[in-house]
């Protein structure tokens, strides 16, 4: 299995069909085959060799498309960046890395000149913006154009395929392994299990494409066939004039966005009626946004994906039977094809339905390992089962409840915020003395990040200031949405902040700790 391989089925079945769709450019199956093994070949002209690491920076296009497939047509290895991150986090994971050419857009090639400084190593910048490539770059057009076709490697199965960075418990981003038999691996199983992508399918990109969740949704639609109409990110209007101009089949979207979209005061002026596909993840979906969404949309069905950039990325599906009936839309479903799940105590016993414990999942989708990470490595990959760190119970019919989180992780609006990042960024602040952050319910965000803030004696700082200092070092999204203030925090025998002590507050009208 190789992440190629549903471009030369594409082309061979339907060589003529659109497959990309961004604005007015439309490429076909055969046209975007061309391009991408052109570009593979500039990539080897330019001393990328087997297994290297290539980056992308750059919003959603038909360019990163080609990326996502020259780049193991190169006999290379991905490394999609986060667009969200703070200069120092992008940095961290090209040097962590090891990237040797990076690809940006119009939007981030301004962040280059810091990016190299950070990252000697960093011997290639390929503009792939529509812009004139600033000095020092190259143009991606200009490079397909002065090469011609190479053979595809075909790198496959166990070679690996990407380098897919996710945030880190202890302050840095964790670089995951994943193979080509992983990834593909979640894409059958996807395919095989949601119901949620067909053949001849129009897909909306409308989550980054760096995201491991529209990755997987990029590889099934190619798998099947379809076609894929990119935005360069989420922005309501434009997303619903895609969807109607388009006539979008299929798209992937978080609970935050259905809402937003839903909610739009001119929503019933688009037509909507081809959308016959939802998948969404990252947290469960309210019946009432759901009921909205339902009309909105014409009845699409509704998918839920659960699951995490190690397992490439899927564990489990909540299906569109499941969201008709309505009485399980707090699970996260059942098993996918290709996973075992199962939840064990701390001990990693099996525990009996309906108790709680770690969710932990097996199956050939599961990461090879942290780069340069072995001992994070070997704290959740234990006996072939990947430790989620989520904690939940399995129902008497196979259903998963998640109902807490075993790690110190939020996730709000679809992204994954480590407490610890954040908690280091406030503790630079001169007038920080301790701080513990935490998950609260939010309505629109799902969880907000949420700081809990004891000053130093004599020292003063406002919410704001604190909130600024923060984005100067992570991304804005984990900066937190809401600070209070508090002369101590409670602490246990050993020393330990009690964070559950700060949550009960918040959540104690809830029967989870997770939203």
């Amino acid at each position: 299995m190789y992440l190629t391989q549903g471009l030369h089925r594409a082309v061979q079945h339907h060589p003529g069909q659109a497959m990309t769709i961004y604005g007015t450019r439309v490429r076909t199956h055969a046209e975007v085959a061309d391009r991408t093994a052109r570009l593979a070949a500039a990539l080897r002209g330019l001393g990328v060799n087997p297994g290297d690491r290539v980056a992308m920076l750059a919003l959603n296009s038909d360019r990163y498309a080609e990326y996502l497939l020259a780049v193991p047509w190169a006999d290379a290895v991905l490394n999609p960046v986060n667009v969200r991150w703070s200069a120092a986090e992008i940095a961290y994971s090209l040097v962590d890395s090891g990237s040797t050419v990076l690809f940006v857009d119009d939007r981030f090639a301004p962040a280059v000149p810091a990016l190299r400084a950070a990252h000697p190593g960093l011997r290639t910048v390929i503009h792939c913006g529509d812009g004139e490539p600033p000095e020092g770059m190259l143009s991606y057009e200009e490079l397909i154009s002065a090469h011609e076709p190479v053979g595809d490697a075909r790198r496959g199965g166990q070679d690996l395929a990407g380098v897919f960075y996710t945030g880190g418990t202890t302050g840095s981003p964790k670089g995951v392994m994943l193979s080509h038999a992983a990834l593909a691996t979640s894409t059958y199983g996807l395919a095989a299990g949601g119901r949620t992508y067909a053949p001849g399918d129009r897909f909306l990109h409308v989550a980054p494409m760096f995201h491991l969740a529209d990755f997987a949704g990029f590889y099934a639609v190619l798998l099947l066939g379809g076609s894929h109409v990119m935005v360069p990110g989420f922005e309501p209007r434009a997303v619903l004039e895609a969807l109607e101009r388009h006539r979008v089949t299929a798209t992937l979207l978080v609970p935050t966005m259905i809402q937003m979209l839903v909610d739009h005061p001119d929503v019933a002026d688009f037509d909507l009626t081809n959308l016959r596909s939802v998948m969404y993840g990252a947290s469960p979906i309210s019946q009432a946004v759901l009921d909205r969404a339902m009309k909105v949309f014409g009845g699409a069905d509704f998918t839920q994906g659960y699951g995490m950039t190690e397992l490439a990325p899927v564990a489990t599906l909540l299906s569109p039977e499941d969201h008709r009936d309505g009485s399980r839309l707090r699970s996260a479903g059942r098993a996918a094809p290709h996973v075992e799940v199962r939840v064990v105590d701390i001990d990693g016993l099996e525990v009996p339905t309906g108790t709680t414990g770690e969710i932990t999942v097996r199956g050939g989708n599961v990461m090879q390992g942290y780069w340069n990470k072995p001992e994070e490595t070997a704290a959740v990959l234990r006996d072939g089962w990947m430790h989620t760190g989520d904690g939940g119970y399995l129902d008497e019919d196979g259903y998963l409840y998640v109902v807490d989180r075993l790690k110190d992780m939020i996730v709000s609006g679809g992204e994954n915020v480590y407490s610890t990042e954040v908690e280091n960024a406030l503790a630079a602040h001169p007038a920080v003395a301790q701080c513990a952050v935490i998950g609260v319910p939010d309505e629109q965000w799902g969880e907000r990040v949420h700081a809990v803030i004891v000053l130093q004696d004599g020292m003063r700082a406002t919410a704001e200031e604190l909130r600024a200092h923060t984005k100067t070092l992570i991304a804005n999204y984990k900066a937190p949405r809401t600070i209070e203030f508090a002369d101590s925090l409670p602490i246990s025998g050993a020393g330990k902040i009690l964070k559950r002590e700060l949550r009960e507050k918040h959540w104690n009208a809830t029967d989870r700790r997770v939203n």
